[in-house]
């Protein structure tokens, strides 16, 4: 995977989530801003605005650099959105998810924007440097674990999505659980990282094609794609979850695909 593949790809994600947010008036997956906020629909507006011009921004090379800080900001705040759920009942793997796909998401941008700044003019800040991107990769890791323990606690409602025609479905609710924490856990722990990062890329593209693409067209509509913002929504997080996966995997391009030293890619 090439630099150029994985920004466009990141790009069409990041557009798609400022769509959500203009289509629904939410902050993307989050909804609503906290009613506290004053003119919160207009910062609502503002904000999916911004992001589709930093989307796009993000094919042109002057304007790469500053589109990937504004989608990693509207990230940050997507997280800090995640935050309440997991402050009420810290311990439900269900308080978690919002903030975790933020993660995932934010750790997406931030790699790209490491990645841009190396190519035009060296790491320079502390956020680009290699250290960085490794804290960047380790968190995406951590997620990666995150979701495959979702599969074992959600076992049957994860195994509800599972197309009908696939044999079985209990069965690859959990070896999807594994392969997310295997996954990980590679990233995290250093071992196989480049081949870990691709498959989950993969395997993330895939979940989206086989499973949220032929649920607009189902009928009847099964509950979990039920109403129609929520299938959306979720569309489009496994997008952007996608695209910084393959952005992860990029960002390990210089480890071999197997066992042994680093390889000069």
């Amino acid at each position: 995977m090439r630099l150029g593949f994985g920004r466009g790809f990141f790009a069409i994600a990041a557009a798609s989530l400022a769509s959500l947010s203009l289509a629904y008036g939410g902050f993307g997956p989050s909804g609503p801003l906290p009613g506290w906020i004053p003119w919160r629909d207009m910062w609502v507006y503002l904000s999916a605005l911004l992001l589709l011009a930093a989307s796009a921004g993000l094919c042109f090379p002057r304007t790469a650099l500053p589109g990937a800080l504004t989608i990693g900001a509207y990230q940050v705040v997507w997280a800090l959105l995640g935050t309440p759920p997991i402050l009420s009942n810290p311990l439900s793997i269900g308080a978690w998810y919002g903030f975790c796909e933020a993660m995932t998401s934010l750790v997406g941008a931030w790699i790209l924007y490491a990645q841009l700044r190396r190519q035009a003019q060296g790491a320079g800040m502390p956020i680009a440097s290699e250290r960085a991107v490794r804290v960047a990769q380790v968190l995406f890791g951590l997620t990666c674990v995150f979701y495959g323990s979702s599969h074992f606690v959600y076992a049957d409602y994860t195994a509800s999505m599972v197309p009908s025609w696939l044999p079985g479905r209990l069965g690859l609710a959990y070896f999807t659980g594994l392969s997310h924490i295997a996954a990980g856990v590679g990233i995290v722990t250093g071992i196989l990282p480049r081949l870990a990062a691709t498959l989950e890329a993969i395997m993330m593209s895939l979940f989206g094609l086989l499973v949220w693409v032929p649920s607009f067209w189902a009928q009847p509509r099964p509950p979990w794609a039920m109403p129609a913002q929520n299938q959306w929504s979720e569309l489009v997080v496994n997008l952007v979850l996608a695209a910084s996966a393959c952005i992860v995997a990029t960002s390990l391009r210089n480890r071999r695909w197997g066992f042994g030293p680093r390889s000069r890619a």
